[in-house]
């Protein structure tokens, strides 16, 4: 499949898979605002920006979607204003796909004072502590005033470890509110809503979450609920209890995740989109994601390292800038580090990405995947020996 975006778009939301390798597949997604290569990984664009970056930057490192978060979205500069200035693509300047995730989580995580009951949250925000209700009705009113391309089904979202009954509880809800997001979004040709699986680390309550939203007949389906604190084995183990219940002419989204290690073992169990803050925030603090591993920047040993974070790479900041200027950036807090280093992860995630559809559609995943780890021990080594 060409890693261009094909000029003759549909008028509806279109998945397709090209390849399998495995489980593993790589596809399209194809809506009026573009194609979604996958498997694709979505920036974060938390408050409707990419931190540190343009948003011509994140599209020439690769960038299909990029992701919009409704809970800071309602708070400022508010959904009933991003409707009257244009929708959120034109507020942002990218013309391309955009997902909203519904805001539960944000509500569950950020909100010092919340209530939870089966009309909704109302929480009282940590911005300036007002009060507001979140409903699933709210949740997919709010995600229509921004004009996202593919919106989240609200749901409730709990940390793990947890116990048994809340996980239960909290995935029954989930389940009543998905059916109550798939009446609110209605038609809306060329957009997706997708239903968020639940049911924490109990295989069977992820399997009877995953069951009752395909019934629902939705667009595509995210597993929720990981990445908030299990190991990284009871997260896989959660995908291969998931994915042979959720269908395969149906996109899969691993919401939150992850390091590059997640994504390729993900991808490798069907995964086909994944969003993370993990490249952008590790760059504002001074950590490089490459092909040699990842590179603490503030370390004192890079102080007269006059060596590019990776000389073979086409993103500028990896190649043109020496690991000496970089330490020096970091350890002053200048903004530059900040950008320089957010626009090597994030090229490197999306090289990543190509690497892995490429290897798919070649039926050599588990080969890539290999190479690349043995790439990062290697350099690891070296730097210990160094």
């Amino acid at each position: 499949m060409s890693e261009r975006a094909p000029s003759d778009l549909p008028t509806d939301f279109r998945f397709r898979v090209d390849a399998t390798d495995g489980t593993a597949r790589t596809g399209a997604i194809t809506m009026p605002r573009g194609t979604i290569r996958t498997p694709a990984f979505m920036p974060v664009g938390t408050a409707a920006t990419v931190k540190a970056m343009y948003p011509g930057q994140v599209r020439d490192l690769g960038a299909d979607v990029v992701l919009g978060n409704t809970y800071h979205l309602m708070l400022r500069p508010g959904p009933e204003r991003m409707e009257r200035l244009g929708g959120l693509h034109r507020f942002m300047n990218w013309p391309h796909p955009i997902l909203t995730d519904s805001g539960g989580f944000q509500v569950m995580s950020l909100s010092a004072l919340r209530k939870l009951d089966e009309q909704g949250v109302t929480f009282r925000s940590h911005v300036d502590g007002s009060t507001h209700h979140m409903s699933p009705e709210r949740s997919i009113a709010i995600q229509g005033l921004l004009g996202s391309d593919i919106q989240m089904q609200l749901d409730e979202c709990v940390r793990l470890p947890a116990d048994a009954a809340a996980i239960e509880k909290a995935m029954r809800l989930s389940l009543r509110w998905a059916e109550r997001c798939r009446v609110a979004f209605g038609e809306q040709p060329g957009k997706a809503l997708f239903g968020i699986v639940q049911g924490g680390d109990i295989p069977d309550l992820r399997v009877e979450s995953a069951r009752a939203l395909v019934d629902l007949d939705l667009k595509g389906y995210a597993i929720g609920g990981l990445a908030v604190g299990e190991p990284q084995a009871v997260m896989l183990a959660m995908i291969e209890t998931v994915e042979p219940h959720l269908p395969r002419e149906k996109p899969r989204y691993l919401m939150g995740v992850g390091t590059p290690d997640d994504l390729m073992r993900s991808v490798a169990r069907g995964i086909d989109m994944f969003d993370c803050v993990m490249p952008t925030r590790a760059g504002r603090h001074g950590l490089a994601y490459t092909r040699h591993g990842r590179i603490n920047l503030r370390n004192a040993r890079h102080g007269e390292d006059t060596r590019p974070l990776d000389e073979a790479s086409a993103c500028p900041a990896a190649r043109d800038y020496s690991r000496a200027y970089l330490h020096h950036l970091v350890r002053t807090d200048e903004i530059l580090g900040m950008m320089l280093l957010t626009w090597n992860n994030l090229s490197y995630y999306q090289d990543l990405m190509a690497g892995m559809r490429a290897a798919i559609a070649q039926g050599r995943l588990a080969d890539f995947c290999d190479e690349t780890r043995a790439n990062w021990a290697r350099a690891e080594a070296e730097r210990a020996a160094a």
